[in-house]
């Protein structure tokens, strides 16, 4: 009997299908083999910047870039020290160098003046330099949600912010004077019916000296870590009053317009190391809280202290908190906008378009691309069912380090566009 032989194209048809087989089976994690990431969830390789773009900065005298931002602002500090010390912008080609400052106001001289070319500022600070007609652009938020509370000593008669109604005299209060933390105080006091000049004056003192809690002051308001350092470390004083029903607050981190304009290519690599700090951060909270500790400006705060921080402020929302959504940011600053013009605090009657103008989200997109995210349509701390509205304030209840009692989980259904891998864990949409 004979047998014919089956031909190469046969053969090949039959290995062809072998291997289709495999691959179908493999479909799941195929994704995932062709694209390589760091253990925190980055892809890799790292996109460089041009030699050009290395070249214009230089003409500019801007090598390395000046990156500007404050010590004692929790999340927003880590997120700056992480990409300084673990060299997340060398890593794509460009030098920096980072400074600590004090205060947002501090941060806008240096930027107003074009010697730094890129910062972080509460919304306070931010709307001074849109005010300003300064040329910058926000690429990404920071530490939303930052607690910003009234905190009286221990021994205080005060409940509640009401209480400081009837002053007689008028309760001093410490706080930085320009900074989110006064706006905090100036909407809250319009809220509860508190007259400022009458019920109560404000005093300009620096986060350290109202950590002192000094005699002769009523309270002091300012942001974390200042007040959770006096109540839970010092515990010299108690919370009577927080930001969040009066303000969604919200830091930008932000670009002078130049940078976008000449060198995209740094722009983009400033989105995409800003979102792996915040990966890194998420993976490895207690090494973050340890590179913190080494900074001069925050070696009076405990580890502990540090950790519980990034807790509350690197890692609470889901990740994609960083993207700038102008249109909701911009509702929810309209109300400062407006009390600051009414108040002659700004020249500018500025609305929520000003802000949204202010933004520019394609870094972020590019950055969200890369990863395989789904930019949300609004932030991750705003429930589905939320009968609030960002430009009405009071604010009925929304997610807050104060009532989150756990992180929220990510990814869940929706949150990706494509396969992703974190600490070793493949994920798909």
């Amino acid at each position: 009997m004979h047998h014919s032989r089956p031909t190469n194209s046969a053969r090949l048809a039959w290995l062809w299908r072998i291997v289709a087989t495999l691959l179908l089976a493999a479909a799941p994690t195929f994704g995932f083999a062709q694209q390589k990431f760091t253990d925190w969830g980055w892809p890799l390789p790292y996109q460089q910047i041009s030699p050009q773009s290395v070249q214009w900065l230089k003409s500019q005298g801007w090598w390395p870039l000046k990156i500007a931002y404050q010590a004692p602002w929790s999340g927003q500090n880590t997120i700056n020290i992480v990409m300084d010390r673990m060299g997340l912008l060398k890593k794509r080609g460009l030098e920096t160098k980072f400074q600590a400052f004090a205060s947002g106001p501090a941060i806008n001289e240096v930027i107003v003046s074009g010697r730094f070319q890129a910062g972080s500022g509460g919304n306070f600070p931010f709307t001074s330099l849109i005010d300003k007609r300064i040329p910058v652009k926000a690429i990404a938020i920071e530490s939303p949600n930052l607690l910003h509370a009234l905190v009286v000593p221990n021994d205080s008669p005060l409940k509640s912010f009401k209480d400081l109604k009837g002053s007689n005299p008028p309760a001093a209060i410490g706080l930085v004077t320009g900074s989110s933390a006064e706006f905090y105080v100036q909407m809250a006091a319009e809220v509860n019916g508190v007259k400022i000049g009458k019920d109560i004056i404000l005093k300009n003192m620096s986060p350290g000296d109202q950590m002192a809690m000094p005699k002769g002051l009523a309270a002091v308001a300012s942001w974390d870590p200042t007040p959770t350092m006096i109540v839970s470390e010092r515990k010299t004083g108690r919370i009577i009053d927080s930001i969040y029903p009066y303000n969604m607050y919200e830091g930008q981190f932000y670009v002078r317009e130049e940078l976008i304009q000449h060198v995209p290519d740094v722009v983009q690599a400033l989105s995409d190391a800003f979102v792996e700090a915040t990966l890194w951060t998420r993976l490895h909270p207690k090494q973050a809280a340890q590179l913190m500790s080494e900074n001069p400006q925050l070696r009076n705060y405990s580890k502990a202290l540090l950790l519980q921080q990034i807790d509350a402020y690197n890692n609470l929302y889901k990740p994609t908190y960083v993207y700038p959504n102008g249109a909701f940011w911009g509702a929810a600053n309209e109300t400062i906008f407006k009390w600051l013009y009414q108040n002659k605090r700004i020249e500018h009657a500025l609305t929520a378009k000003d802000f949204a103008a202010a933004v520019d989200p394609q870094f972020m997109d590019k950055t969200f691309e890369k990863l395989g995210w789904a930019r949300p349509a609004q932030p991750p701390f705003i429930p589905a069912n939320w009968s609030g509205a960002p430009d009405k304030i009071p604010y009925p209840a929304y997610e807050t380090p104060q009532n989150l009692k756990q992180a929220q989980a990510f990814p869940q259904p929706g949150d990706l566009t494509k396969p992703w891998v974190f600490d070793g864990k493949h994920y798909a949409p």
